[in-house]
């Protein structure tokens, strides 16, 4: 069963027109978020999902989720099945698994009715179990964005999550904040090193594993920017 309803939360008239309440349960874990619909669609659509901490409703996918918009993708900001099962808190350890799934069955969602091609992308924890996925099957997604990739836990840089990463094809665009505790832009370069597939690291001066998105406060240029970066990243010829 899937229905869709207005995005109440949604910032601006133009937002209100273009989000909607999605929900799918057609699969398992179910599929439950806000989709934004394009005024001119050029075919492909990006899924974008959080981190640890929050939900689908973090103001930087909200943003993020208008910018793709307005350049003609669908987007689908979802939660994952975590933040499904439970409002607050961070992942139960051991059910990163079905977190994955959960993307699995977002791509599965969208592509009864995208026909062009879907990326994944993530926040921190998001975007590590998007990673994951594609490791583990390469041809599931037409790339990766991933943004503050939580390359090891603050103030344990010996704790590195880079074991998949060498079987990670998908091509893949990082964006980091050049303050993040959670991995230094040096750090992140020698991690890139390790993928076989096309990367690109964004940075983002001054800014920490919020990307500039805390509590009120936005880097309102942002969003657009790292559309902008990733349209020339996937050499997409309709931007």
């Amino acid at each position: 069963m899937a229905f869709a309803g207005y995005d109440i939360e949604s910032r601006s008239p133009n937002a209100m027109e273009s989000a909607i309440t999605f929900f799918d349960d057609s699969l398992n874990p179910a599929v439950r978020g806000f989709l934004h619909s394009p005024a001119n669609p050029n075919g492909d659509a990006l899924i974008l999902t959080h981190g640890a901490g929050s939900s689908c409703t973090a103001p930087l996918l909200v943003a993020l989720s208008e910018a793709f918009a307005g350049h003609g993708y669908v987007v689908l900001r979802c939660d994952l099945a975590f933040r499904q099962e439970r409002r607050t808190g961070p992942p139960f350890p051991g059910n990163a698994e079905r977190d994955r799934a959960g993307l699995r069955n977002a791509i599965a969602v969208l592509r009864k009715s995208v026909t062009g091609r879907i990326f994944l992308g993530g926040h921190s924890y998001g975007g590590r179990q998007a990673t994951m996925l594609c490791a583990a099957d390469p041809d599931l997604a037409s790339g990766l964005l991933l943004l503050s990739y939580p390359l090891h836990p603050p103030r344990k840089p010996e704790q590195l999550r880079v074991q998949h990463l060498p079987n990670l094809r998908t091509p893949s665009l990082f964006v980091h904040g050049t303050r993040d505790p959670f991995g230094t832009v040096e750090e992140i370069t020698k991690a890139l090193q390790l993928i076989p597939a096309k990367t690109e690291l964004m940075k983002v001066e001054g800014a920490g594993h919020d990307l500039g998105f805390k509590g009120r406060t936005e880097q309102k240029e942002l969003p657009g920017k790292i559309a902008l970066r990733t349209l020339e990243f996937f050499e997409d010829p309709r931007s």
